[in-house]
């Protein structure tokens, strides 16, 4: 079973453009944790995020795109990073979430993937190839 963590500091939502991490213990800290994710054999990916002062939003209201640079007013709570894990159980991506030295201010929210075989077979059946473009990975183009 495939799992995101989800990784949410506080105050990340005000973050100027540019803002990585400065504290050494802390960095330290995480990498450690990032490999015990990776000896345990259960570490898929794992990448830190840019703030949202330095991203965009695209929504699609009545079928238009329309582009909102960051940062975004209404965010109380934004992504700094994630790992993707491949675990036994929702229990044990719990586990591994308690494991993570995170601050006072981080929360970790843990979200299951869906895999194909959740879905029902007339869904599938449209998404035909879809694993196998997931497979290709880096480099597929169409966007």
């Amino acid at each position: 079973m495939r799992f995101m963590m989800l990784m949410i500091p506080g105050g990340y939502e005000t973050a100027p453009p540019g803002t990585v991490p400065t504290d050494v213990d802390a960095v330290a800290a995480m990498m450690k944790y990032n490999e015990s994710l990776q000896r345990a054999g259960v570490l898929l990916a794992a990448d830190g995020l840019h703030p949202p002062s330095s991203g965009a939003r695209v929504s699609f209201k009545g079928g238009r795109p329309k582009v909102v640079d960051g940062p975004f007013a209404e965010a109380k709570e934004v992504l700094g990073g994630y790992w993707m894990i491949d675990v036994k159980s929702r229990e044990e991506a719990i586990e591994w979430a308690k494991r993570c030295p995170g601050g006072d201010t981080e929360i970790i929210e843990i979200r299951q993937v869906q895999e194909m075989s959740d879905f029902p077979e007339d869904v599938r059946a449209v998404a035909a190839g879809f694993e196998t473009m997931q497979a290709r990975g880096p480099g597929v183009s169409g966007g």
